[in-house]
């Protein structure tokens, strides 16, 4: 065995089963980088794909990666309702500039089961009128569910829109408790 098999991988991912179902996980060693929503194979390859050219190293499916152990455990807690709160290191690496900004405020300032509209996100990170901008930061969240994008809804009490789907967020939602669950 050459000393390259004995390093953990720089990018290694997994695909967990949730409540709104199957969610790709990506972690490098700085910390979970990617959630991807609806990890059917094709959405899967593309999403490696994607990883790959954006990170310059070829993710490995690792689900066993003491990389990953912890994010898998707390998604699988999160969905079962056993947990509120992520505690995982980010790997911020895939977003920078206003929306980093406006995602990590995001993630440490709306709990778990609050909601906060877009323009209000915008205040919050000193740029009042720039909720248009807040949406666009919310469709590049390379950490949704982990980084709440749907938490951000609109103003007048409208649902917004979502990268997952309408009914992934409507779900997010009803978990939380902000929305009532379906009826079917």
């Amino acid at each position: 065995m050459d000393s390259r098999e004995q390093v953990e991988p720089r990018v290694v991912w997994a695909v967990v089963e949730s409540g709104i179902g199957p969610l790709l996980l990506a972690a490098s060693r700085d910390g979970l980088v990617n959630v991807v929503f609806h990890a059917t194979d094709a959405v899967r390859d593309k999403a490696v794909e994607r990883l790959a050219s954006r990170l310059g190293t070829e993710p490995v499916e690792a689900p066993g990666s003491p990389l990953l152990a912890e994010a898998i455990r707390q998604v699988e807690a999160y969905f079962a309702n056993e947990r509120r709160d992520f505690d995982l290191p980010l790997d911020w690496s895939l977003i920078s500039g206003f929306n980093r900004e406006v995602l990590r405020e995001l993630a440490s300032g709306v709990p778990y089961g609050q909601v906060v509209g877009y323009g209000d996100l915008a205040g919050r990170i000193g740029q009042p009128g720039a909720a248009q901008a807040v949406g666009m930061a919310m469709g590049a969240n390379p950490l949704p569910v982990v980084v709440p994008c749907h938490r951000v809804v609109e103003s007048g009490g409208g649902i917004g829109g979502f990268g997952g789907g309408l009914e992934t967020k409507r779900r997010l939602l009803a978990l939380e408790g902000v929305l009532p669950e379906p009826l079917f």
